[in-house]
């Protein structure tokens, strides 16, 4: 048989498309496998550094690059930066925060929504429409205070993030509440509740709302008093919820003593 017959042999068979780039002895004898032990050995010996290059940054590092920021400014531009969190990925912008850069009072939502994603500040939606009218039902607005959400991007289809999402962005939002230094936060849902009252937000927000409870970790320069209450996106969907969040916003406007900010 000659060259062409076997070309023409191996297209009846179906081989039509060369694998390797250059043709390979099948009579020759195979090299002996390598024993798993060798193998182990060879990934135990490989550098990490490599490895370690490739992964996006961590809690760890997150922690390091916002302690780093002596600004609000400086922290934003660390956040367009930041690469550790996948949301940033399929989000459209950052959403770093609205109102005063210095406050008595901080409002602490979940993640942009929609309407947040696309025009790039916190609660500009339906619920920030409700928001805003919470506010003015106890005399403030939105620009003598701070509204910041605790991951800055919008997780896919507006579901809640997950506690790595929460992890890596929670040292970003605790540099935030240190550079602005308010004396009272209100944590606006459950997923705030939890990052920010790691105990006590493992009860849950109908539990933890209206209860005042005290921020406390090395980085602020005093404890902050601190308010859990219902998300506005949650009173959109449960209206029968609103008395109790008028209670929660009564005993706000008592705590800022009338007019405080």
């Amino acid at each position: 048989m000659n060259y062409l017959e076997a070309l023409r042999l191996q297209l009846e068979w179906g081989a039509d498309e060369a694998l390797l780039e250059a043709p390979q002895n099948r009579f020759l004898a195979r090299p002996a496998p390598t024993p798993p032990a060798v193998v182990a050995e060879k990934l135990v010996r490989a550098p990490a550094r490599s490895l370690a290059a490739a992964l996006p940054p961590g809690p760890a590092a997150a922690e390091r690059i916002a302690a780093g920021c002596k600004s609000l400014e400086e922290l934003r531009a660390a956040l367009e930066d930041f690469t550790g969190c996948a949301l940033k990925d399929t989000a459209t912008q950052l959403v770093f925060a609205d109102g005063a850069a210095a406050t008595n009072l901080i409002l602490i939502g979940e993640a942009p929504g929609g309407d947040e994603d696309r025009i790039g500040r916190p609660f500009v939606g339906l619920a920030g429409q409700l928001l805003d009218k919470m506010l003015a039902s106890i005399g403030l607005d939105r620009t003598k205070l701070r509204i910041v959400n605790v991951v800055p991007w919008r997780p896919p289809g507006n579901r809640a993030p997950t506690d790595s999402e929460i992890a890596v962005c929670l040292p970003f939002l605790r540099r935030h509440v240190e550079l602005v230094a308010p004396k009272c936060a209100v944590l606006l849902g459950a997923v705030a509740a939890k990052a920010l009252l790691p105990g006590a937000g493992a009860a849950g927000i109908r539990r933890l709302r209206g209860q005042w409870k005290t921020l406390e970790w090395s980085g602020l320069a005093a404890p902050i008093a601190c308010l859990p209450t219902y998300h506005p996106a949650y009173l959109l969907r449960t209206p029968a919820a609103k008395r109790d969040s008028w209670h929660d916003l009564i005993a706000l406007r008592q705590w800022l003593n009338d007019g405080e900010i």
